[in-house]
C-alpha cells in the first residue's frame, strides 16, 4: 500500500478556475486539469522567479518532488495552449500555510 501524499503548502487560492481558448478546437471542447499546487509551482518558479530549492520549501516538499510538480504543470499548460484545450484549474492535495496570530485553516483541498 503506497504511502499517502504529503499536502503542500499553498500560498493563495487561484484567481480564477478555468482559460477557454477563444475558438474553440474543430474537433470539440476537450479539457486537461492543472492541480492548485501545480499552478503555485509555475507561480513561484516562472512568475516570482524562485529558484527551485528556495520554492520546494515555500510548498513544504523535497526538490525533487518540486521539480516533479512544475514538469507536470508545464506539460498540461502546453497540452492546452498546443491542443486549443480547456484549462481547468482545481483539486489537489494541498493546505494553505497557517498565518500570524491566526488559527491554523486547512486548505480547501479537492474542487473548489
Amino acid at each position: 500500500m503506497p504511502r499517502p501524499p504529503k499536502p503542500r503548502f499553498v500560498q493563495t487560492r487561484p484567481v480564477v478556475d478555468a482559460f477557454l481558448p477563444d475558438p474553440l478546437s474543430p474537433w470539440g471542447r476537450e479539457e486537461v486539469m492543472l492541480t492548485v499546487e501545480g499552478l503555485e509551482a509555475i507561480r513561484l518558479n516562472d512568475f516570482e522567479g524562485l529558484d527551485q530549492e528556495r520554492a520546494a520549501r515555500r510548498m513544504n516538499v523535497s526538490r525533487q518532488t518540486f521539480g516533479r510538480i512544475l514538469a507536470e504543470a508545464r506539460s498540461t499548460v502546453a497540452e492546452a495552449l498546443v491542443m486549443g484545450k480547456v484549462l481547468r484549474i482545481g483539486g489537489g492535495h494541498f493546505i494553505m500555510p497557517p498565518r500570524g496570530r491566526r488559527r491554523r485553516r486547512r486548505g480547501w483541498g479537492g474542487q473548489f
